[in-house]
C-alpha cells in the first residue's frame, strides 16, 4: 500500500519543482534580448513536435543565416514561461487547447494560427509488448505500471484524460487511476518513460513509435475511442520583436520541406490521413475542459 504521507510530498515535489523551473526559464529568457539580435528568432514549443521541429528550425536557420533558439516543454508550461517573461516570436504548442487559452489570454495573433500536423492519442508499451497490452480495458490489469502526462499543462495529458473519461465507466477509471504510478512535465517525457522502462505502458501519441522505434511500440485505440483528432498549430506571439520574420517561419513549418520532415517521423499531414484512425464524425482540434477531479489542489 502506498504510504499516504509519501504521496503528499510527492506532490508537493512535483509543485515546487515545476515552479522552479518556471522562474528558472524566465530568468534564463530575460538575458535573451541581450544575446540575440532582432534578426533571431525565440520560439516557445510543445515538446510533441520536437524531433521534426529541431530539424526545420535547423534548416530554416541555415536558409536565412539567422539564429533560432526553440525552448521546448509541456504547452501549458511554455505558454507561461512565454507570458511570464513577455518574451518569444512564435508559439508552437503540441495541440489546439492550449493554442485556443492563448487566443483567449491574447497572447497570440489569431490570424496567422497554421495548422502544421495531425495528431491520434494512442496507448505506447515497451517494444515486443511483454504485458500484452491489446486494447484501453487492458490497462486497466491489477500491477499494470501506467504514466500520463500532466493534464494540466501538457497538451497529451489532456487527451489521455479525455480518453480514459470518454471510454471508461467509474468503477473502471479508479482501477485505472491505482495503475497510475506517475505524471510526467512533456510529450517528450512521456514517450522517454516508456523508452527507459519506466513504466509498462503510457497513454502517448501514435508518432511515439517513430519517434524511438527500437524501443516503443504503439498500440492503437479503436476509432471510437478516439476524441478529438488533434493537430500542432503555430501562431506568432503578441511579443514578436520581428513580425515579418516570425510570419515566415509560420509559413515555413506548413512549407513543403517543414512538412516531409514531420512526415519522416510519422505525423499526420491532414484530415483526410488522420480520419484512417477515427470515425468519420469524429471532432478535430478544440479545447477539453479538464474534469476537476484530474486538477491539482490547490493548497
Amino acid at each position: 500500500m502506498k504510504d499516504p504521507a509519501f504521496q503528499v510530498r510527492s506532490k508537493v515535489w512535483v509543485e515546487v519543482r515545476g515552479l522552479l523551473a518556471i522562474v528558472a526559464g524566465v530568468l534564463l529568457l530575460w538575458s535573451w534580448p541581450w544575446m540575440a539580435s532582432a534578426e533571431d528568432l525565440l520560439i516557445f514549443a510543445g515538446a510533441a513536435s520536437k524531433p521534426p521541429a529541431e530539424k526545420a528550425a535547423k534548416l530554416f536557420s541555415q536558409q536565412n543565416h539567422l539564429a533560432v533558439r526553440i525552448t521546448f516543454g509541456g504547452s501549458g508550461f511554455v505558454l507561461s514561461q512565454m507570458k511570464l517573461s513577455r518574451q518569444g516570436d512564435v508559439y508552437f504548442p503540441g495541440s489546439s487547447d492550449f493554442m485556443e487559452k492563448a487566443k483567449r489570454e491574447n497572447l497570440v495573433y489569431p490570424e496567422t494560427e497554421k495548422i502544421v500536423a495531425y495528431l491520434i492519442p494512442a496507448i505506447n508499451v515497451q517494444k515486443g509488448n511483454p504485458r500484452n497490452i491489446h486494447s484501453l480495458k487492458d490497462l486497466l490489469k491489477p500491477g499494470l505500471r501506467l504514466a500520463i502526462a500532466d493534464p494540466e499543462s501538457v497538451c497529451v495529458g489532456t487527451y489521455a484524460v479525455e480518453v480514459i473519461e470518454k471510454n471508461l465507466q467509474p468503477e473502471e477509471k479508479e482501477q485505472l487511476r491505482k495503475n497510475l504510478v506517475t505524471t510526467v512535465e512533456s510529450c517528450e517525457k512521456t514517450a522517454n518513460v516508456i523508452s527507459l522502462k519506466g513504466v509498462d505502458a503510457v497513454i502517448g501519441w501514435r508518432v511515439f513509435g517513430n519517434w524511438d522505434g527500437e524501443r516503443i511500440e504503439t498500440v492503437l485505440l479503436k476509432p471510437e475511442e478516439v476524441p478529438r483528432i488533434g493537430y500542432i498549430p503555430a501562431a506568432v506571439s503578441k511579443f514578436t520583436r520581428n513580425m515579418a520574420l516570425a510570419k515566415q517561419f509560420v509559413d515555413f513549418l506548413v512549407s513543403p520541406p517543414s512538412q516531409s520532415m514531420f512526415r519522416r517521423y510519422g505525423y499526420l499531414m491532414s484530415r483526410q490521413e488522420a480520419r484512417q484512425y477515427t470515425l468519420p464524425v469524429t471532432p478535430v482540434g478544440g479545447e477539453y475542459m479538464l474534469p476537476a477531479a484530474w486538477k491539482r489542489k490547490k493548497p
